[in-house]
């Protein structure tokens, strides 16, 4: 059985002894630092202009990843909060160590805050146009002899999850975010390959570390005590349940708040469905008083959120003992009272929303945009450090990289998967926008402006 104390372990590192949530700012414990080190990160940064849904909006109202990730971390805030005064309260062990219902707030704002860091540009798309690279395109499908089977299985299944965490754990970008944060974010305690997955687990769905960062995850979830089940399966870190909660009620209701400000589900349709959770909680005489529907959405999308949260933090709480014995393990957003409705929600947003023209418009050009520059970056980086057919054309595209990515492919040698993985790390962070000015200039249909 997993214990609270160990679970919040503030160790940013497998050498590092830290028994208590202790600062050396008493102005923010380390917790809140994991939260600013986030927010002031370049990979956090870029996500204003990555796809949440719609594509480089030119309405403000519309939400980016950016906006998107603000939003569940303070969502996950007061899930952290509100669970925490009775997890404190019923660990009193937590308190004498110093912990409160702050620090589990803390814990899961800031893993919430970097819930997409890894997500490509183009939106959700953007993931199955790299894993389609390697299985369909030839220029992909050219490295299957150069890898093992675990790294052939990472390339083939580009997860957003799992690129966010190689991204917050590389000693290069110098965030050291504690093992807390770092379990809590990790909702797919899983590498890409195992022998068998139990459907009935949600953490086993997708997966959340590739085989380059399977020790990093080892060593995390060794100082946290995870239950492991299986050679590299473990069991979630609870706080991981609210961070994937945060995310559910606030993609579900603002997606469709989305969609009612765009004009894609109509306002009378919205406030139905908003009605569902929120029974009498709706002042129908006081959301009349509202001058616009942005305002009367607003309204009903805050109540809305504020009656999610109280229930997933009920249900969180209700089922603490079976999460810290790794025997609960379904989204929290599928057990609480409001379920059906946010599945109604979730089947007219599939039909409204993700199907809607602008969302598929942009979904084919991630489908020509990612692979394209994935063909010209692979086979030139490989080319350079395997010294085979490198030609001034594979010269002139590295030129576009960036230092960083530079330096990384210097040191990756001739091994096949460190190259792959270090260009993908490359084309997986570009914005929307730079990756489709990038794409043009490689394939010669723009050329940059001078003076």
């Amino acid at each position: 059985m997993m214990n609270w104390i160990q679970l919040l372990s503030p160790a940013r590192s497998i050498e590092e002894v830290q028994n208590t949530p202790a600062s050396d700012n008493l102005a923010r414990t380390v917790f809140e630092q994991d939260f600013d080190r986030i927010i002031f990160s370049h990979p956090f940064r870029r996500l204003q202009d990555k796809t949440q849904v719609f594509p480089l909006p030119d309405k403000d109202f519309v939400h980016t990843r950016l906006t998107h990730s603000l939003e569940v971390s303070s969502v996950g805030r007061s899930l952290g909060r509100k669970a925490g005064v009775a997890i404190c309260d019923r660990h009193g062990e937590l308190r004498q160590q110093g912990y409160s219902e702050f620090d589990l707030g803390a814990i899961t704002a800031a893993a919430s805050l970097a819930h997409d860091l890894g997500n490509p540009p183009f939106g959700h798309s953007g993931e199955d146009a790299i894993s389609e690279f390697f299985t369909t395109h030839n220029a992909g499908l050219s490295f299957k002899d150069k890898v093992s089977g675990e790294e052939w299985s990472d390339l083939i299944k580009f997860e957003g999850n799992a690129q966010g965490f190689r991204i917050i754990t590389r000693k290069e970008l110098g965030l050291k975010l504690t093992f807390a944060t770092l379990g809590a974010f990790t909702k797919y305690p899983r590498p890409s390959l195992i022998s068998k997955t139990e459907e009935s687990r949600k953490s086993q769905r997708k997966f959340g570390f590739y085989s380059s960062e399977v020790n990093k995850f080892e060593n995390i979830a060794k100082t946290l005590g995870l239950i492991r089940s299986d050679a590299q399966i473990w069991r979630r870190h609870p706080l991981a349940f609210l961070v994937e909660a945060a995310d559910d009620i606030c993609y579900q209701i603002i997606d469709l708040e989305d969609g009612c400000r765009l004009g894609l589900v109509s306002y009378e349709n919205t406030e139905e469905l908003l009605a569902k959770i929120l029974g009498d909680k709706i002042d129908k005489a006081k959301l009349n008083r509202k001058a616009t529907i942005e305002e009367k959405v607003g309204t009903l999308r805050a109540l809305t959120i504020g009656t999610l949260i109280d229930q997933c933090s009920e249900c969180f709480l209700d089922n603490e003992s079976k999460i810290l014995e790794g025997d609960f393990d379904t989204a929290l957003t599928k057990q609480i009272p409001s379920a059906s409705a946010l599945e109604t929600i979730a089947d007219l947003s599939l039909e409204k929303i993700y199907k809607s023209q602008v969302v598929i418009e942009i979904e084919a050009a991630g489908f020509e945009v990612l692979p394209g520059l994935l063909d010209a970056f692979t086979s030139a980086a490989w080319s350079q450090n395997h010294h085979q057919n490198f030609t001034q054309k594979h010269k002139a595209i590295l030129r576009l990289l960036p230092g960083d990515i530079t330096a990384a492919l210097s040191n990756s040698g001739k091994d096949t998967y460190t190259i792959l993985r270090n260009i993908l790390d490359f084309v997986s962070g570009l914005t929307d926008k730079h990756a489709l000015n990038l794409f043009r200039q490689i394939k010669g249909i723009s050329l940059p402006k001078f003076g």
